[in-house]
């Protein structure tokens, strides 16, 4: 680096090797500026199915595994007659004439052992531990995934990644892959560890991860935005997942301009990007209430512009977490996409949950009641059921409150809100409360057990694989 000091010497600048710092971001301004306020519905997608493969150990070499980046240039130096061995794509021996292939790159720096983490049952309550309650080594990654199993669904992935038996042929198995781990990472409360491995992936701004003929990006989306929180995570730099919003949300608005300029309009595609822009302004929101921005995020909530009842609901959700319950009733706009019913639900959902916000647990009771007796059922009866449960708890109901979260448990739910209440009323209810909680963790690990046997590897109870923490133990 250059002294800033009058009068050195300055030194030639050099590359060093990651050490876990955070690389440099350009200033990002612009695509979700308060008054560009993104608008539609947001949309998910699940991880690829992928083929059970057996794992081993990879041997790679320096140059095999070399992270994609350029070398600083040195003073006199031509850019154009600069190398770099892991910056070069993959051998072809593809016709130059045939332009519009996509040439491979190299991505298997991706696949060394030393990036994964193994991971342990400390924190898995006893009951799951039982070799009953494990899955079928031969499970498919899929299967997995569906069941709930996300603990062996994170090591099924890091085994497929580091296998050589074969090892994964392309960077869409090898980017798919990478998704599950870190998503099934974050869902058995291993969010730390997917923090740390996530960064393997440096800066996917960056144009090793375009194709080199159509500029298109090789990541797929769902990746890059999850590990925009995950690397601000990583790197101990909020703020730095923030600016990775923005930089997606770039994208996603120079994405939509070309879309709206193409005739015929594609409009399945606009969708997608108009949906996808929607959501990472409610991420944003999101990330300056976890770094506790609370003004940043009052500013921003109150700019932006929801069209679809899911972000509206998530808007909603967010005004609460800030206090501001006026502005949470009021969040909910009328909209003609859904039907009445599905709406007026939305509405009371909201209007129930402001009313436990200003602690009137006595207003909430009867909009919990109105919605568990609607026909046909809601999916989402159950919680409203614990929703209910919690407000007679806050009145002194706790009998009440108590029979109606044991019924659920009994019905086959075991979600970790539920669990996690259960065990707080056994605290509050006896001193025998530690083995009460161990009771309910058996419970619900018999529960997968027997789904299992009734349904087979490919239909156990989902969801079911829990935590310490979900048990209070």
């Amino acid at each position: 680096m250059e002294s800033l000091s009058g009068g050195s010497t300055p030194k030639r600048h050099s590359r060093h090797g990651s050490s876990g710092r955070a690389l440099p971001r350009r200033s990002t301004r612009g695509p979700l500026d308060i008054n560009e306020s993104p608008i539609s519905p947001s949309t998910s997608t699940t991880p690829s199915n992928l083929v059970h493969q057996s794992s081993s150990l990879l041997s790679p070499s320096a140059s095999q595994y070399a992270t994609p980046r350029l070398p600083s240039p040195q003073p006199g130096s031509n850019l154009s007659t600069l190398t770099s061995p892991s910056f070069r794509t993959a051998r072809s021996t593809l016709s130059p004439s045939r332009s519009t292939t996509q040439l491979q790159k190299d991505f298997t720096f991706l696949l060394r052992p030393e990036i994964y983490h193994s991971l342990t049952l400390l924190d898995v309550p006893p009951p799951f531990r039982l070799a009953s309650a494990q899955p079928s080594p031969s499970s498919s990654l899929s299967s997995l995934v569906s069941q709930g199993h996300y603990r062996s669904a994170a090591i099924k992935a890091a085994q497929l990644l580091t296998s050589t038996n074969p090892p994964p042929s392309s960077h869409t198995e090898i980017f798919d892959l990478i998704y599950t781990r870190l998503s099934c990472l974050t869902l058995c409360n291993q969010t730390t560890l997917a923090a740390q491995e996530v960064k393997a992936l440096e800066d996917l701004n960056s144009n090793y991860y375009r194709d080199d003929l159509s500029g298109a990006h090789l990541v797929p989306w769902e990746l890059r935005v999850l590990a925009v929180r995950l690397q601000g995570m990583g790197f101990n730099d909020a703020r730095r997942g923030i600016m990775g919003y923005y930089d997606l949300a770039r994208e996603a608005r120079l994405s939509l301009t070309s879309l709206k300029k193409q005739d015929p309009r594609p409009l399945d595609e606009i969708a997608v990007w108009e949906s996808r822009l929607e959501e990472l302004g409610i991420r944003v929101a999101s990330a300056l209430i976890e770094m506790e921005d609370l003004e940043g995020a009052t500013r921003f909530l109150a700019t932006l512009k929801t069209s679809g009842d899911e972000n509206g609901v998530r808007k909603a959700l967010l005004w609460l977490c800030l206090g501001d319950v006026e502005a949470a009733r009021s969040s909910i706009p009328s909209s003609s996409s859904s039907s009445s019913s599905d709406h007026d639900e939305e509405n009371k959902t909201i209007l129930a949950l402001s009313h436990m916000a200003d602690s009137s647990f006595s207003l909430a009771i009867p909009l919990w009641e109105s919605l568990l007796t609607t026909s046909p059922p809601s999916p989402n009866s159950a919680l409203y059921s614990q929703n209910l449960a919690i407000a007679l708890l806050y009145l002194g109901r706790m009998a009440e409150a108590r029979t109606i979260l044991e019924r659920l448990v009994e019905q086959g739910n075991s979600f970790h809100a539920l669990t996690f209440n259960l065990s707080t009323i056994y605290e509050l209810c006896t001193e025998r409360s530690q083995a009460l909680k161990i009771g309910l963790a058996e419970r619900v690990a018999g529960m997968g057990i027997e789904e299992q046997g009734r349904e087979g590897e490919e239909g156990g109870k989902r969801g079911w694989e829990k935590v310490n923490g979900d048990f209070k133990l």
